[in-house]
């Protein structure tokens, strides 16, 4: 009995840690926006993405990278960011990256985004889940051009 009461306690307290800086004053979850301003919905589960890996696009203080976009990966955005010194196709466990392969989606950092967008590389997008954030980086007209529907 004593080894499931420290369990629970446990799991609420991880639970509060780890959702914290998503939570407004009174402990209630706060739900970021999307880009047409609606509630941000999931990007992907399988993998488990977002930068804290909850399978939302969501991003904090804790997010450097800006990792807003959810996209659709593709054979060449992979490329593309190897050849900028991003390797998202290799598998590193340390960080609970499963490694990206065409097909996935991901919510991969913003200015990474538009810069392979630039060049030519850059994946579809599902605006429904791509944070309101990065329009601080892209304009909407340019996601609008690579937008496809959340399936």
């Amino acid at each position: 009995m004593a080894n499931s009461l420290q369990f629970t306690y446990t799991c609420i307290l991880f639970f509060f840690i780890f959702n914290l800086g998503k939570m407004n004053n009174n402990g209630i979850p706060i739900t970021q926006q999307n880009v047409l301003g609606t509630p941000l919905q999931a990007c992907c589960y399988q993998p488990l993405t977002g930068f804290y890996r909850n399978g939302f696009c969501n991003t904090g203080e804790q997010d450097y990278g800006t990792h807003t976009v959810c996209a659709v990966i593709t054979k060449g955005f992979l490329e593309f960011t190897l050849s900028e010194g991003n390797d998202l196709s290799t598998p590193k466990p340390q960080y609970n990256f499963p490694g990206l392969q065409p097909g996935d989606k991901w919510c991969l950092c913003a200015l990474r985004w538009y810069d392979a967008y630039k060049a030519g590389f850059a994946p579809n997008v599902i605006l429904e889940a791509t944070n309101k954030k990065t329009l601080e980086f892209v304009p909407i007209e340019v996601l609008k051009e690579k937008a496809v529907p959340n399936k």
